[in-house]
């Protein structure tokens, strides 16, 4: 696979990248970021992947959230990207922040014109999975994903669904019952259809009830209390919550006073995550 590097930075002895290919599964150029910690060099490594929110993309969690010293410490590949196919040339792909460019919702569209492009859940596990194990060094049966708001989504839906491949799960304010909100009936109404039997095999909570996937070593939520988005209904953590009671997966929600969506949020919890995934992935 070509894999054109857009840029690389020295970081805490370690590499930070930028990278694009052209990919098989969305039919377009996809890019991603790659944060090689120093023990890189001397061989293999665990992967954690993190799934940034609506409007984001592959540089957002590598500039805002503060993880490369962490990762540094703990001998941890970061990996994030984009948050959808670009340049997609699909009529109204651009013209809405909660849709469409920027807003994937990681999954694989079936509705037409979104099935052409918008695969993000086969790019996930499929291209870019690949091109890790490939071309960088990563250890293939060690790897975690996390994510923000949409990418909570995303982390914990992609973890439900392949618990073969990420081995640890976490989440900052995701998205917990996107079928019941109205961000998540927006966008499933566009890329899944109007059978909303099918929108259940993307959300964390319904999920959680239909598998009852153990991650036996726990799942870890994060959430800001002033929250504008939990306040409005859109994020739900009390629906994944109960859903996890129900399945005896184990839980840690931890509801944060004062504490809003951004990344100042994110950035304050974050040692807290790498802290999480380190133990697991290297049990």
């Amino acid at each position: 696979v070509m894999l054109e590097t857009v840029s690389e930075h020295r970081a805490f002895g370690g590499t930070q990248g930028f990278y694009a290919h052209a990919s098989a599964a969305t039919g377009t150029t996809m890019r991603f970021a790659v944060y090689q910690p120093p023990q890189a060099r001397r061989g293999p490594v665990p992967v954690l992947f993190f799934l940034a929110g609506l409007t984001a993309n592959e540089e957002t969690f590598m500039i805002k959230a503060g993880a490369q010293r962490l990762a540094a410490e703990y001998g941890l590949m970061l990996v994030s990207c984009d948050t959808s196919p670009r340049n997609t040339g699909i009529d109204g792909a651009t013209k809405d922040w909660d849709f469409g460019e920027g807003a994937g919702f990681y999954l694989d569209a079936t509705e037409t014109p979104w099935s052409n492009h918008f695969r993000m859940e086969t790019w996930l596990k499929q291209d870019l999975r690949e091109l890790i194990i490939a071309r960088f060094p990563a250890v293939a049966s060690r790897m975690g994903i996390f994510g923000h708001s949409m990418g909570g989504h995303g982390a914990l839906t992609l973890a439900l669904r392949h618990p073969d491949i990420y081995r640890s799960v976490s989440a900052f304010a995701p998205i917990s019952a996107p079928t019941r909100c109205p961000w998540g009936e927006k966008a499933f109404g566009h890329y899944l259809g109007a059978d909303r039997d099918a929108w259940k095999d993307h959300d964390a909570s319904e999920l959680m009830r239909q598998r009852k996937t153990p991650f036996p070593a726990g799942i870890l939520v994060d959430q800001g209390a002033s929250d504008k988005f939990l306040l409005e209904g859109q994020l739900q953590p009390e629906a994944f919550e109960s859903a996890c009671a129900e399945a005896g997966q184990p839980l840690t929600l931890r509801r944060h006073d004062g504490y809003d969506h951004g990344y100042y949020f994110v950035a304050t919890f974050m040692a807290d995550h790498l802290a999480f995934h380190h133990k697991i992935l290297t049990s």
